[in-house]
């Protein structure tokens, strides 16, 4: 009677056993991307650092205060902040399951995306057409250093949501795929973050 107790039991173990291990492998992959963050976050530091030691050196150019246009830039914000906003929709969906729901909100978010990274660029070409490349003063350096990365970031987000949405479509919402999602959204919250100090640094406080 004990030996079938023991072995109708063991399957249920075994089950157990198997899902403490895939929840420390969550664990772990989730504490080594915050761990990529983290260094991501040191980087960023260092650009913000530069662009406060150099955002003076002029070496005869515009200041931040003569080639910035706030109202554009309170635009970009709002795109961004938005699609943070759509991004927590989508995830939202996901937690419930909900497929065409996840898909709308992300599409939502890509084009939201997209919108950001046209405008930074529109911004940036402006620059440069006007003679106010990186290479005409230390603090222009600087700028296209750190609002670049940004939207390099931005870019490599993009090209993630489109690689997470083909996962989804294939092979629905298994553990793996709903791990990388939570990554995802992580990194995108974690941009909108970095954006809003880019904002009230580089922007905000350039046109007092």
């Amino acid at each position: 009677m004990e030996t079938k107790n023991t072995r109708e039991n063991t399957p249920v173990i075994l089950d157990a056993v198997a899902r403490h291990e895939m929840e420390d492998q969550d664990s772990v992959t989730i504490f080594g991307f915050w761990v990529y963050l983290m260094t991501d976050f040191v980087m960023f530091a260092c650009l913000f650092a530069t662009f406060a030691v150099l955002h003076n050196n002029t070496f005869g150019g515009p200041s931040a205060k003569e080639i910035f246009s706030l109202p554009f830039v309170l635009v970009e914000t709002f795109v961004l902040l938005t699609s943070s906003f759509t991004c927590g929709l989508g995830m939202l969906a996901a937690h419930h399951q909900k497929k065409k729901e996840l898909f709308f909100w992300f599409i939502v978010t890509f084009l939201l995306g997209v919108v950001f990274l046209v405008m930074e660029l529109t911004e940036f070409r402006g620059l440069i057409h006007e003679g106010n490349s990186f290479t005409r003063s230390g603090f222009l350096s600087s700028y296209f250093a750190l609002v670049g990365t940004h939207g390099l970031h931005v870019f490599i987000g993009l090209c993630w949501m489109v690689v997470l949405l083909v996962q989804v479509l294939r092979r629905s919402f298994t553990r793996h795929v709903t791990r990388r999602l939570i990554l995802f959204s992580i990194f995108w919250h974690f941009l909108d973050l970095i954006w809003i100090f880019i904002f009230t640094i580089v922007y905000l406080l350039s046109a007092l």
